[in-house]
């Protein structure tokens, strides 16, 4: 291993990483020892301290093992907006033993289904908006998904705060007659004790599903301890502590979230201003108000917070850790950033599959649209894709990893695990699929991606997926999808369809729009759709995509205003 960032490795942080033998439970259990009085969480003027946030998790814990049957080793799905109720779920079904399967609240029926038949999640915690696209999966014949707890994001709201909820999201409790759907203010009341169950560091905690190139979604087998790792890594790399408020807004279901905005803050006993939407003018406010002073997020939410009037009118100054990935920082917002706030965004890199935090830079000593060095205890190389020789440095070549925050592995899927690791210096490395080089201080420096996918605002959309559903319409006869340069989320998808000849000139661009965003989640479906008579192809009758993506990115047709 060539060790060519240390050149500007920060100072006071180790080279390797010490993992505690414990689960993410720990310290929530230890933080409420130590800061019983502490806020834990505010949401809409709600404040949950470290005692309440440990009491109604270790109440709903014992209701899912009691009432509900879940035992070690179970997959409970989440879906949710955020919410307080996401993180008691998602700390309740750790601390009896189940893994957390963390699904978009965006997603449809039948992405549903996939999720819960491939993980065979047993219940689903689910927010009471979402439950109709739960209660179809339930009980049918061959699954294996038997009930829903259900939370409302009202639940626990003062009047003051109502108001900071979108109109979406202020309904109240139903109450339910079916024995198979349980409400959220049941399990909060239940007075049993948990009964542990002996699990431990190494035992599966989160199972989010990340797509692949051949369109089927696969599992991320993450263990406490994976999780732990890029949690603590992060804190000492960027020098965080206990009195330290995070924002939280990007969503939770998604890894940046998930551990930015919740895991870590819990892990270092922080306090977390949760929002349940993205809004500038807010997100302001609450910055002000709180003195936040660590903020992760994607550079389009960034870009949109400090572009509002009120950036300008509110008082900032708290804010001194701002980070995040997922797309390159561009050059004229980071400078704006730097003149006019005094702050440096430091970009970093990960993958759902790495637990986010991988690579990032130096805190001191930041390169823009860069992503960053190793962190404590990662090994990275740069090989060539096709003969697996590791490469000399400045020459492009895929990016491989080792480290203790990398998944054990995809959910019972040998093919992909087989494709995703390799050996390296009698190591096994996780190949990222994405091309870089290493420049001449030791910084990695993105390229391009060995496999077809689409960043949008570091959401990962794979074309095959979506591709698959193009040809479920009527209507279709080829497909290609492809990115499209976005000014606001870096990338976005463009659909290219040649239809059939009978709906030549019968078919809208909107229609197709629609109909892709009531099939798959919204950030998926395509942003865009263009009609051709003909899609180029190879000799062997493959779509040339690379050759359709090139001449999109070479035209430059970057857009502002994204339709529907």
């Amino acid at each position: 291993m060539a060790n060519w960032h240390r050149k500007f490795w920060p100072q006071g942080v180790p080279h390797q990483l010490r993992v505690p033998q414990v689960t993410l439970n720990h310290y929530l259990q230890t933080a409420a020892q130590r800061y019983p009085d502490k806020p834990a969480l505010i949401y809409a003027d709600r404040v949950l301290t470290y005692r309440e946030l440990h009491q109604q998790v270790e109440a709903v814990a014992a209701y899912l093992q009691q009432r509900l049957g879940v035992v070690r080793g179970d997959r409970l799905l989440l879906i949710s907006q955020n919410c307080p109720e996401f993180v008691i779920d998602y700390y309740a079904a750790m601390r009896v033993g189940a893994a957390v399967v963390p699904v978009s609240p965006m997603s449809t029926l039948v992405e549903i289904a996939y999720y819960a038949d491939d993980s065979g999640a047993k219940v689903a915690l689910v927010a009471q908006d979402l439950l109709h696209q739960v209660q179809p999966l339930m009980g049918r014949d061959g699954g294996t998904l038997t009930s829903a707890l259900v939370h409302t994001y009202s639940e626990g709201v003062p009047s003051s705060g109502i108001e900071a909820l979108p109109e979406a999201m202020r309904f109240t409790a139903c109450v339910f007659s079916e024995d198979t759907v349980h409400a959220f203010a049941d399990a909060l009341a239940y007075n049993n004790p948990v009964q542990d169950v002996g699990h431990g560091p190494h035992d599966l905690a989160v199972l989010p599903y990340t797509s692949g190139t051949t369109g089927h979604p696969k599992g991320c087998c993450h263990t406490h301890s994976t999780m732990l790792a890029s949690n603590l890594a992060s804190q000492v790399w960027r020098g965080l502590h206990t009195d330290a408020v995070f924002l939280c807004v990007a969503p939770l279901f998604h890894m940046l979230g998930m551990q930015n905005g919740m895991n870590l803050p819990l892990t270092l006993s922080g306090t977390i201003v949760m929002m349940p939407r993205w809004d500038a003018a807010r997100a302001t406010a609450l910055v002000e108000r709180y003195r936040v002073t660590v903020w992760t997020a994607p550079p389009a939410m960034v870009m949109d917070f400090f572009a509002h009037p009120s950036a300008r009118e509110r008082d900032l100054s708290s804010l001194t850790m701002l980070s995040g990935g997922g797309a390159a920082m561009p050059e004229a917002v980071a400078r704006l950033l730097l003149d006019q706030f005094g702050l440096t965004y430091n970009e970093a890199y990960g993958l759902s599959e790495t637990a986010a935090f991988l690579h990032a830079n130096p805190p001191a000593r930041c390169k823009r649209q860069c992503l960053g060095i190793p962190t404590q205890g990662v090994d990275s190389r740069i090989v060539d894709p096709e003969t697996l020789q590791e490469l000399p440095q400045g020459q492009v070549g895929e990016l491989v990893t080792r480290g203790s925050q990398v998944m054990q592995g995809y959910w019972r899927n040998a093919q992909a695990d087989k494709d995703a690791f390799m050996m390296l210096d009698e190591e096994r490395f996780f190949r990222t699929g994405d091309l870089a080089l290493v420049d001449e201080d030791g910084y990695f420096v993105m390229r391009d991606r060995l496999k077809r996918m689409i960043n949008a605002s570091g959401l990962k959309v794979w074309p095959a997926e979506v591709e698959n559903a193009m040809y479920e319409h009527p209507a279709v006869h080829e497909a290609c999808v492809i990115s499209m340069p976005d000014a606001k989320r870096g990338e976005s998808v463009l659909a290219l369809l040649v239809l059939k000849p009978a709906f030549k000139g019968e078919v809208a661009e909107q229609t197709i729009i629609d109909w892709s965003r009531q099939r798959m989640a919204v950030y998926k479906a395509p942003r865009r759709v263009r009609f051709m008579d003909a899609l180029p192809k190879s000799n062997m009758g493959k779509i040339l995509w690379r050759q359709l993506q090139e001449q999109e990115h070479a035209g430059l047709n970057t857009f502002h205003d994204v339709k529907g």
